[in-house]
């Protein structure tokens, strides 16, 4: 005999409606700067370490080069990154951030964290939710 389980008491739907929240967030968060959330995240990489190959990006943010080519496209028509090639290795291209871009990273997480203050989460609570998620990126990645 099987048990039926409420869908809200599936952790799948939790999940699911976290994310389309998250989304949400920035969303709201982002678009005074006409940022989708993974442009985002392709900048916070950059904000992290400039100037890199098309392919880490792409490794880094789990994403293939048919969804990262068009998005590194659109945010160097923004003017937030550029992308040459080496003179040594033309099949190369690198992603760098422009003035811009640094002069924009500390407002947008200024505008994030501000976006976050209205849902009344503290910063343990933000630490133990993505202690939990790390924990379950771990478990469902081996």
């Amino acid at each position: 005999m099987t048990t039926h389980v409420h869908l809200a008491d599936q952790l799948c739907f939790s999940v699911y409606n976290v994310n389309r929240l998250f989304n949400k967030f920035y969303q709201e968060a982002l678009e005074p700067y006409r940022l989708t959330y993974p442009q985002y995240l392709l900048l916070t990489t950059l904000w992290e370490q400039d100037h890199r190959e098309l392919r880490d990006l792409g490794q880094t943010l789990h994403l293939n080069s048919n969804t990262l080519t068009p998005m590194v496209r659109r945010l160097e028509e923004r003017g937030w990154v550029t992308r040459t090639h080496p003179e040594n290795d033309k099949r190369r291209l690198v992603v760098s951030l422009t003035k811009m871009a640094r002069d924009n990273e500390a407002p947008i997480h200024d505008a994030l964290a501000t976006c976050l203050a209205r849902y009344q989460l503290t910063i343990e609570d933000y630490e133990q939710a993505l202690a939990l998620n790390q924990k379950l990126q771990t478990a469902f990645s081996e």
